[in-house]
């Protein structure tokens, strides 16, 4: 059986050769170019902003929102209560929660909210309910949750973190464990 050459069209040629030689190209520009002496672009010198322009904010370490967190759980746990608890920084980040044994599963984000609406307005949260008699429109902030349970933690006068509590068979006793979170701080736990 003899086998019959193909033969490539023009065309086909010309395609083939383009291709080697932008292979090629490529690189022998990427050798010169990684060898090229290339100058850093020079440096931009740091602004000098003026006193007023910034500002330091406080917050709380790991270590102590845990310690906050452990506290209103074990609050509530001598009370034989399941309930979850929630640290959040002044911006509204989760720092910490804890979901105890037991706590039910819209627990964990109603304390994340809590604890955000109690550091946004630096208030408790069942101060904060009471405010919707007179603009109801409050609850439609998002991440917000207007029921007793939150309660923010306070340095000098400025709200640095919020604590909140929920699962327990009411508000009243959520609040009543996210201050003895904050209690815990207070007394350098």
């Amino acid at each position: 059986m003899q086998h019959k050459a193909k033969k490539f069209s023009t065309r086909a040629k010309a395609v083939t050769s383009a291709a080697a030689v932008a292979v090629i190209g490529v690189g022998v520009f990427g050798a010169v170019s990684a060898s090229a002496d290339t100058q850093a672009a020079p440096a931009l010198a740091p602004a000098a902003l003026k006193a007023k322009t910034t500002t330091t904010s406080n917050h709380l370490t790991v270590d102590a929102a845990t310690d906050a967190a452990r506290a209103a759980l074990e609050a509530a746990e001598r009370e034989g209560q399941r309930v979850t608890v929630a640290v959040v920084d002044r911006n509204g980040n989760t720092v910490v929660t804890l979901r105890g044994d037991g706590a039910g599963p819209q627990s964990y984000e109603s304390a994340i909210r809590k604890a955000y609406t109690s550091v946004s307005w630096n208030a408790p949260t069942s101060e904060l309910a009471e405010r919707l008699k007179n603009a109801p429109n409050l609850k439609d902030i998002p991440n917000t949750l207007f029921l007793a349970g939150g309660t923010p933690v306070v340095y000098g006068k400025a709200p640095i973190a919020g604590i909140g509590v929920a699962g327990a068979p009411s508000s009243d006793l959520d609040e009543k464990y996210a201050r003895a979170g904050v209690a815990a701080l207070a007394d350098g736990r």
